[in-house]
């Protein structure tokens, strides 16, 4: 150990705190947290205790650390949190899952709220419910709920003054806010019974349904009976559906762990009132980190954020500072919250069915990422590739009669989409009318380098450096495009990089039966009928490429005409334009707000507002 970290170790107080492992060139290599600074931190660099296989491999590589004290262990365990998610530690479990589920959301602010499927979680004060494994479970359950009770199913934040009820009131499926004085009383009853549904409240909404249909009938109302037992039916049918899996009717998670070799797959059971509502797995594809240190890491980033935190979580192993983890999550609760290794009994066979389906999530990954290899080699062997595609570049043009021209890259790292890597080009330079034109503005943005500024000279494009180099560029379109995608690596000192194909539809008018593969220096397609695996393989990643550009240029043009459309009234400047499509989202919803909510827009006055009002109207 360098004298200069001895000293430093010397001088560390007892305190709690964070402290940041950095390497030789500075990053950081992990964020740890401390009770007593002095103590922890000294146990990295001591030769008394066996280090498990992760602190080995770290300690070889640390050339510095800084810490950072906090007043209490609480405080340091939420500045750790934060600090893994701003840097992404090498040595740190980063919990990631590759896609946002959808959830439902309830506005319980709105007076009339309705639910809407949204993938990502705000704290705004909404409800949210899920996650769902699926947007088909999303959907499914949305048709039960509005099937059964009558909240409005317009999408608008608020509902639409209407003359007439829409067709889902005279269907008896709504209760018609837009246009019928409802009491918020009564929708409110409604939006509970929706919670406790969506909560796994079902015995109790049952039995809540039952007494309003018997009351009904004591009543002789015979036809609001009907109605409710009509409810009673679809909830029971509902409830026959679910799995019971204990017998007390908590909430609770319960997470199961497997491994093969170094990769790693967590998965969490969701029970709701003693049923269980779904899983969803976290997969690590390498790791080197204890059972212990995954658990406590996946406490501490997955409830930060999560729609909703149980009265128990269920573990195989107790995770580290496990008394000071239960206090941090009763505090998000709002009530006392405990974290259970069980030993015995119905909830020890919970943990034991989270790890039966982690190991089988864990051999459905291990196995799709061997056929996305295989598929990998099969694409190299079968194009004459230099090397195995593991990163491939696909790149597609959008414009409209040669105004709003755009450009997409989307990019596939070892068969699969990699959409934090996407980028999206606005064309800057480049006629609209010529695609050959845009083609090479974009590839020039995207792959002109630094170190190549010099020997290429000035260029107007910009200059997206520090992004890792493709195994395969793809560009969408014939020997052209391909052509020109050549000229554009050469003129940067960058052709034989990377391998180079084009991807062009097939010509029906000409007998072609499929897509056609160029190569540079061959004059003829390659012949990939033997090979459709192969070719579906590179369509579907041309696909994706179109659809990028396509919705890229979707949304400027919306933005365009919502541009144009304000810029006309009078008042409304840039910021004032600005802050109305914050406030609302859209233009449709700025012409539907009433001036009320105009002038209620940070910036706006009434007199504004009636303008905005009067011109979209």
């Amino acid at each position: 150990m360098r004298k200069e970290l001895k000293e430093r170790l010397v001088h560390l107080p007892s305190a709690p705190g964070v402290y940041l492992m950095k390497d030789a060139r500075g990053h950081i290599l992990y964020v740890g947290k401390a009770k007593d600074m002095k103590k922890r931190v000294t146990s990295y660099f001591s030769k008394a205790g066996q280090k498990d296989l992760k602190t080995s491999l770290l300690i070889g590589k640390i050339a510095s650390f800084d810490t950072i004290l906090t007043n209490t262990e609480k405080e340091a365990l939420i500045l750790e949190s934060n600090l893994i998610k701003r840097h992404l530690p090498r040595y740190n479990v980063i919990l990631k899952d590759d896609k946002r589920y959808p959830c439902l959301r309830l506005d319980m602010k709105s007076t009339y709220p309705n639910l809407t499927v949204v993938r990502k979680i705000e704290k705004d004060g909404a409800l949210y419910f899920g996650p769902f494994p699926s947007a088909g479970a999303v959907r499914q359950t949305l048709k039960v709920i509005h099937s059964t009770f009558k909240i409005r199913k317009c999408k608008s934040r608020t509902p639409k003054r209407r003359e007439r009820p829409c067709l889902n009131y005279q269907m008896g499926l709504c209760l018609g806010p837009c246009s019928r004085p409802i009491a918020p009383e009564v929708y409110q009853a409604v939006v509970e019974e929706v919670i406790m549904f969506l909560k796994g409240r079902m015995p109790e909404l049952i039995k809540n349904v039952r007494k309003q249909m018997a009351s009904a009938a004591a009543q002789e109302d015979f036809e609001v009976a009907a109605a409710h037992r009509d409810r009673l039916f679809a909830l029971e049918r509902t409830l026959e559906k679910q799995v019971a899996t204990t017998t007390d009717f908590k909430d609770r998670d319960v997470l199961g762990i497997d491994r093969q070799g170094r990769a790693a797959l967590m998965m969490v059971l969701f029970i709701r009132g003693g049923f269980l509502l779904g899983n969803r797995p976290f997969y690590l594809s390498e790791t080197v980190v204890s059972d212990i240190e995954m658990i406590t890491s996946f406490v501490k980033q997955y409830y930060e954020e999560a729609p909703f935190v149980p009265e128990e979580v269920l573990v195989p192993t107790p995770p580290e500072d496990q008394g000071i983890l239960e206090e941090w999550l009763s505090d998000l609760k709002g009530e006392k919250v405990r974290i259970m290794v069980p030993q015995r009994g119905e909830k020890a066979r919970l943990v034991r069915m989270a790890d039966q389906n982690a190991a089988k999530g864990l051999k459905e990954q291990l196995d799709a990422a061997m056929a996305e290899q295989e598929l990998l080699d099969r694409v190299q062997r079968r194009l004459a590739l230099e090397r195995r595609p593991e990163r491939i570049e696909c790149f597609d043009l959008s414009h409209l009669g040669g105004s709003e021209g755009v450009g997409s890259m989307v990019v596939f790292e070892r068969g699969r989409p990699s959409r934090a890597a996407y980028r999206k080009y606005r064309i800057k330079f480049a006629p609209g009318r010529d695609d050959y034109a845009m083609l090479r503005e974009v590839l020039a943005r995207r792959y002109k380098k630094v170190d190549t500024l010099r020997s290429v000279g000035p260029c107007p494009y910009g200059t997206e450096a520090g992004q890792a180099l493709p195994d395969l560029l793809m560009v969408d379109g014939g020997k052209g495009q391909l052509n020109m995608a050549i000229a554009v690596l050469k003129a940067l000192k960058l052709y034989g990089s990377f391998d180079l194909i084009g991807i062009a539809k097939k010509d029906p008018e000409r007998g072609e039966t499929e897509d056609k593969i160029y190569k540079p220096g061959r004059k003829n397609p390659v012949n990939l009928k033997k090979d459709t695996d192969v070719l579906l393989f590179l369509q579907r990643i041309r696909d994706e490429a179109h659809r990028a550009v396509i919705t890229y240029h979707r949304k400027r043009r919306v933005m365009t005409c919502r541009r144009s459309v304000l810029e006309e009234i009078p008042g409304i400047g840039e910021r004032r334009r600005m802050r109305l499509l914050k406030h609302f989202g859209s233009l449709k919803r700025i012409k539907a707000a009433p001036v009320e909510e105009l002038a209620a827009v940070p910036g706006m006055t009434r007199q504004t507002a009636h303008a905005v009002f009067e011109a979209l109207k």
